[in-house]
């Protein structure tokens, strides 16, 4: 199985999370950062691994295309969609609904919520403001670890059952 994780990481928590999936699977998996660029062809990847993070309610622009040019094909292979964000609930459920399109949710075979950080080191002075309105005063991680190993699991075949 050839897999490729297609991401966009504002302050790091995203990569985070791709990272910690590249290492669960026993065989290479392609990281592409689109910050860099998208990869030049999917047709060589069995499994497509798409993520984002939420930053003022809405997921990095060039996830969005990548995933409106590319639909056709990745509606083709085993896909996974997932999201870092710090909000719970009904609200994580709907920002995640807003990032991805009904038909790629609706076709991926693992989707997950990853929970996210404050990264108050990396964040510029609008960013740190803005957060330290809701009482963040230091760097915080919610990042879900079992979201992470169990969204691999699926995604990599690694369950038993």
């Amino acid at each position: 199985m050839s897999a490729a994780i297609i991401y966009m990481s504002h302050h790091g928590c995203t990569e985070k999370a791709a990272l910690m999936l590249r290492k669960m699977h026993w065989k290479k998996v392609e990281l592409f950062n689109l910050r860099n660029g998208p990869p030049s062809s999917l047709k060589k990847y069995d499994t497509v691994i798409i993520g984002g993070s939420v930053h003022m309610g809405l997921i990095q622009g060039k996830i969005s295309k990548f995933c409106s040019d590319n639909e056709e094909i990745l509606l083709q292979k085993r896909i996974g969609l997932f999201l870092c964000h710090m909000c719970e609930g009904e609200k994580a459920v709907r920002q995640f609904n807003e990032a991805f399109s009904e038909k790629l949710r609706d076709h991926a075979v693992a989707k997950g919520l990853f929970g996210g950080e404050f990264n108050l080191e990396k964040m510029n002075r609008a960013e740190r403001t803005l957060v330290g309105r809701s009482g963040v005063k230091k760097s915080v991680s919610h990042l879900n670890k079992k979201a992470i190993e169990g969204f691999g699991r699926v995604i990599f075949h690694l369950d038993k059952s």
